[in-house]
């Protein structure tokens, strides 16, 4: 049976994802899959040798205890009006997202936001990944304007600089 799969993390890209993965389950009457993918510490390479299974325990478990607090946080679940499921999978995010909609029903919902030049380097876009591999439609879901001015907000405080009162009006 087709589904709406969302990719999720703690982003407010993220959210923004999600809520309109709901939204399109609820338009489609399909069942809504969240999806948070993750990774041990260091990575594949860095969990062969370092990790022990008590560790790659924890890293899953926190994993969960994310998913549902992101759940949690974007909507009740008991008011959705859809059939929520979430999942936790160990890998890479574009990975894990093409294959939890293998189907070419399905429609996979992905946050895309501005990436910087250093960003870019250190971290391949998921929402790229999920184009390229994708075997369903991929819906990409643009960050909120919000987004921008708390980025803004933020660089700002972070750097101690004065706010510009030209910025409130």
């Amino acid at each position: 049976m087709p589904r709406v799969v969302v990719g999720v993390s703690e982003s407010l890209g993220s959210l923004s994802a999600l809520q309109r993965a709901a939204a399109e389950a609820r338009l489609r009457r399909l069942e809504l899959c969240a999806v948070l993918a993750w990774q041990a510490p260091g990575g594949e390479r860095g969990s062969r040798g370092s990790c022990g299974v008590s560790a790659l325990a924890l890293c899953r478990s926190a994993a969960k205890e994310r998913l549902r607090e992101v759940l949690d946080t974007a909507f009740d679940a008991k008011n959705l009006g859809v059939t929520l499921s979430g999942y936790t999978v160990r890998g890479t995010a574009g990975a894990a997202l093409v294959d939890a909609a293998p189907d070419p029903d399905d429609l996979l919902v992905v946050g895309a936001g501005t990436r910087g030049p250093v960003r870019r380097l250190l971290r391949p876009s998921v929402a790229r990944y999920v184009l390229a591999h994708a075997a369903c439609p991929v819906l990409t879901v643009p960050p909120s304007p919000l987004q921008a001015a708390y980025e803004a907000a933020h660089r700002r405080n972070s750097w101690h600089l004065p706010l510009d009162l030209s910025e409130l009006a």
